[in-house]
């Protein structure tokens, strides 16, 4: 287990409660009170009371499969309820349906988590063919189109904090960095980007950014098509009205 950083207050037995349960997500498979106390450089007798409190709890249970503890479904129940992008997510459906038959291309929907990109929505394409990025999937701000976008909506503040947290941009080069809050910046005065995928070659990625700059309800729009597709810049410019045209919408429906 990676050590934590020391706080001002101090919670032993939150931070065992926590560690064990970042343990069985992470392993993903049911561990036994043994197992999971040398996973998280304890003792067994040091989480006994702490797996008894889980389990009564509901956040832990025990199957036939030798009494060992795997996480239940209590966590997923919690983190699917009411949130702030509920609203965005149920707004923005149409629209990005409506995206997706204009451009018969794919499009999704990323908020900021844990300074990652995660998908929260997405609308397949009517195409037999397409692109299709799986909701709950988590991407480095700094190697994605969407995650450009996002940083350039944030206050300078915010985006160097998370900079400064982003594996890769720690390991760049000064000049590579400079290039980077360079892009970020051409990204804010354009108010869109468009760029080949970093992740998955012959991709291109289109975004733009919904809600208003820095606000609790910052999201990003995307599409990402396949660049051998884009046979010409007339699809380009369509695919760009689109979804700007789609951005413009979203934004009136959540007051932005």
């Amino acid at each position: 287990m990676a050590e934590t950083q020391p706080t001002k207050y101090n919670a032993p037995a939150l931070d065992k409660g926590l560690d064990i349960m970042e343990y069985l997500s992470k392993v993903g498979i049911p561990m036994s009170q043994a197992e999971i106390a040398s996973g998280i450089n304890r003792t067994p007798s040091e989480i006994y009371r702490m797996l008894v409190c889980l389990e009564e709890r509901g956040y832990l249970s025990r199957g036939s499969n030798a009494g060992k503890y795997r996480l239940s479904l209590k966590m997923y129940s919690l983190s699917h309820t009411h949130t702030p992008f509920d609203e965005l997510k149920r707004v923005a459906q149409y629209p990005m349906q409506a995206l997706t038959e204009i451009t018969r291309q794919s499009c999704h929907l990323s908020i900021l988590d844990n300074e990652q990109l995660l998908i929260i929505s997405q609308k397949r394409s009517p195409e037999a063919v397409s692109l299709s990025i799986e909701e709950g999937t988590h991407f480095p701000l700094t190697m994605t189109t969407s995650g450009k976008v996002l940083l350039s909506i944030m206050s300078e503040e915010k985006r160097n904090v998370i900079l400064s947290r982003d594996v890769y941009y720690k390991e760049w080069s000064a000049k590579k960095r400079k290039d980077f809050h360079l892009a970020i910046e051409k990204v804010k005065e354009a108010g869109y980007s468009s760029s080949d995928s970093k992740l998955t070659s012959g991709v291109t990625d289109v975004a733009v950014p919904i809600g208003e700059n820095d606000s609790d309800l910052n999201s990003v729009l995307a599409i990402s098509v396949f660049s051998s597709s884009l046979d010409s810049e007339i699809k380009m410019v369509k695919i760009l009205e689109a979804i700007k045209e789609t951005q413009r919408t979203i934004n009136k429906l959540i007051g932005g």
